[in-house]
């Protein structure tokens, strides 16, 4: 199992400036060939300076999800990270 990409990434309007919603489409690689997966995922910026990232499918998903939630959320950092995400 390995996460492609995230595609058709949209940023929801939410009026708290330390929490990003977004919707996009999860691109896995599954034992089947690549397969797509709605989500919706959340990033929120603790007092800190850490970052808690949160997950939702909006399609079911026939693999074990604490896997997937793993990798879904580094691809998530890193894409946030890079600068990739839309604002």
């Amino acid at each position: 199992m390995k996460v492609i990409s995230i595609k058709d990434t949209i940023r929801k309007d939410v009026p708290i400036y330390y929490r990003k919603l977004y919707t996009g489409t999860a691109v896995i690689e599954m034992t089947k060939g690549p397969q797509n997966y709605r989500i919706d995922f959340s990033i929120e910026y603790k007092p800190t300076g850490q970052k808690d990232i949160g997950i939702t499918f909006i399609d079911s998903i026939d693999y074990p999800l604490v896997p997937v939630n793993k990798e879904l959320k580094k691809y998530i950092d890193e894409m946030d990270s890079g600068g990739v995400l839309p604002d």
